[in-house]
């Protein structure tokens, strides 16, 4: 059973009862991630996020890990492009201690100076780590290129040079303005009685500030381009993308479906073709990154470069058939099996439960029941795989990001297309 209540304050709070289950989830989702952040401290939201497990007025950072670990339980965090979420998990009894826990370091961390520039050290750390991690850092740059005009284009964790610029003031004015009530979901999954979760929260979050913070809106645009990146690599890294759909398109179920045959999992069409028939690439797969307002098909792949041309050709060859020739029944069918027991299989654990119901709450407004997706699922014609391909895989939005020994590689937005 799934409830939703608002705090006095509008704090939304949503749980689900899971009876048999030994563990919770609890998540305090803020819906503003680093499309919000300004371009001069981009990254701050990420910033933050590192800083609330670093002290509170009543806690040392050693006393967060300790009481964490008392419980054999799990504290964490991240940030995405539209929501940051500050999440446990412990067993049912420890809920109280963890509901305490997050609430202190939500509320009352101390953004102490010296921890701050600390951090500040360990995030830069990050950023050039994943600079090191080219099957990585290339995702990052695919989607600062395809968005650069536009907030989404933002790196989450920002640059060396914006975050070495964020300064106390800024972030407890980011905080201030960003931790306010009606941007905050606490969504809680696990075997939990709503009456008696709420009595706890409105004890600990009541002092949360009400109100909301204005959000971009903006819709970003796309076009055809190529961007290189040049680094002493053995292999060339590819991403390869064009126009998705947002969250929450009534076509969602069929973008599912095309991610599944072509690139979503081992037996899809890119795996079978360019690893196993070819032998051309160790790792590819194709992936659907979705916003409120935009999203993006990706394929990646990484190969050697003399074989790059051919395994660029290959991808655009699997994106034009499904343009153009229906998928079999039997194809169908596999695709939305798969998705099915992905879906069901997924759902056996707390921390996806609660993750499910944030993620509903921020994208539908509502609980989207999961019989209603399997019937989105078990609608989609091979028709429909056609009319949606044709409507995304267009020659106009198609971006492609390189990244490895590229001197006296000769590619520009002429070189390919769909």
């Amino acid at each position: 059973m799934i409830n939703k209540s608002v705090l006095q304050n509008g704090i939304r709070v949503i749980s689900e009862m899971m009876p048999h289950s030994h563990s919770v989830s609890i998540g305090i989702w803020v819906t503003n991630g680093s499309r919000n952040d300004k371009s001069d401290i981009n990254g701050a939201a990420h910033f933050i996020e590192h800083l609330l497990f670093k002290g509170t007025t009543t806690r040392t950072a050693l006393d967060i890990a300790r009481e964490i670990d008392s419980v054999g339980g799990v504290l964490n965090a991240f940030t995405c492009r539209e929501y940051v979420c500050y999440y446990a998990k412990v067993l049912n009894e420890a809920l109280p201690k963890a509901v305490n826990l997050l609430a202190d370091i939500f509320l009352n961390s101390l953004f102490d100076p010296a921890d701050i520039e600390k951090e500040r050290k360990v995030v830069i750390q990050e950023i050039w780590m994943m600079k090191d991690s080219p099957d990585s850092y290339i995702h990052d740059l695919f989607c600062q290129n395809l968005w650069k005009s536009h907030p989404l284009g933002m790196s989450i964790i920002g640059s060396e040079e914006t975050v070495g610029r964020i300064s106390r003031d800024t972030l407890l004015d980011f905080s201030k303005k960003r931790f306010c009530a009606e941007e905050i979901i606490i969504a809680v999954a696990g075997n939990v009685v709503h009456e008696d979760l709420m009595a706890l929260l409105e004890n600990f979050f009541s002092n949360v500030t009400p109100g909301s913070y204005t959000k971009n809106k903006l819709t970003p645009s796309y076009k055809k381009q190529v961007n290189l990146t040049n680094k002493d690599l053995e292999q060339v890294h590819l991403c390869l993308g064009t126009k998705a759909l947002p969250q929450n398109s009534p076509k969602r179920y069929v973008g599912y479906i095309v991610n599944t045959i072509l690139g979503g999992g081992i037996s899809s069409r890119l795996f079978q073709e360019i690893r196993e028939k070819r032998g051309l690439a160790y790792s590819v797969y194709s992936y659907i990154l979705s916003h409120s307002d935009a999203g993006t098909f990706v394929v990646y792949a990484g190969t050697k470069k003399e074989q790059l041309y051919e395994v660029i050709e290959l991808i655009l060859q699997l994106m034009k058939k499904l343009k153009n020739d229906p998928v079999t029944s039997a194809e169908m069918l596999f695709s939305i099996d798969h998705l099915k027991g992905n879906l069901l299989l997924s759902l056996e654990s707390t921390d996806n439960r609660m993750t499910k119901l944030a993620k509903n709450e921020i994208y539908f407004d509502r609980q989207v029941p999961i019989p209603e997706i399997i019937a989105g699922l078990e609608r989609v014609t091979p028709n429909d795989i056609i009319e949606l391909c044709n409507e995304l895989f267009q020659d106009c939005f198609l971006n492609l990001e390189l990244m490895g020994k590229l001197d006296d590689l000769s590619i520009d937005s002429s070189s390919f297309s769909l």
